[in-house]
């Protein structure tokens, strides 16, 4: 039976880079980010119902794509419309997932990681057998964001504010990788651990 681990961390923690290394490892991993892009691609159940709720308007003339500032000053402005849009995109995301997650299993994969940015704020534990969180500590964090985003500090702290704080996904999670020091450091925290869970990819 496979094993299935929810991977996830906030801003700038470093779970993009974990989550390389997985790949580079030969493990499966399931991008609930990838597959919210493509549940919205033209001509998808998904897109189709958000067209239907909020009108050909929020599309791109040239290819019909949905327009993600229109859709966005819309739902930025209306909390019921925020809702209903994520009562269209998170079920399509879960429906997908799950699916990449049943072939992977029957092609004969031992471990999968599903990436989930949201994995305890959307209460999605349900869909992993344990939890995983590339952790930082938030200064860290706000000088890796104000670097690679070119933001000022005050935007940075923004943008992490926003989120749930890392240290409480630390103390929900079954493991943590602590990412304040070097790639070598992550990479070696990262070997023990699937030595310790016994996951093969």
């Amino acid at each position: 039976m496979a094993t299935i681990i929810g991977l996830t961390g906030g801003i700038a923690s470093g779970k993009s880079t974990v989550s390389t290394m997985l790949n580079e490892k030969g493990y499966t991993i399931i991008d609930a980010d990838l597959a919210a892009r493509m549940v919205v691609e033209v001509d998808q159940p998904a897109y189709l119902a958000i067209v239907e709720e909020f009108g050909e308007h929020i599309l791109h003339d040239h290819d019909s794509t949905i327009n993600r500032e229109k859709l966005g000053q819309i739902i930025f402005n209306s909390e019921e419309k925020r809702k209903k849009l994520n009562g269209i995109v998170h079920p399509a995301v879960r429906s997908m997932m799950l699916a990449h997650k049943d072939e992977a299993i029957a092609a004969g994969e031992n471990t999968i990681f599903m990436d989930i940015p949201l994995l305890f704020e959307s209460d999605l534990t349900w869909m992993v057998d344990r939890t995983l969180v590339v952790y930082v500590n938030e200064e860290t964090q706000r000088s890796r964001l104000m670097e690679r985003n070119h933001f000022t500090r005050e935007e940075a702290q923004a943008r992490i504010a926003s989120q749930s704080p890392l240290k409480d996904k630390a103390n929900l999670a079954d493991a943590v990788i602590d990412n304040n020091g070097s790639l070598h450091e992550t990479k070696e925290q990262l070997e023990t651990l699937l030595v310790d869970w016994n996951l093969k990819p």
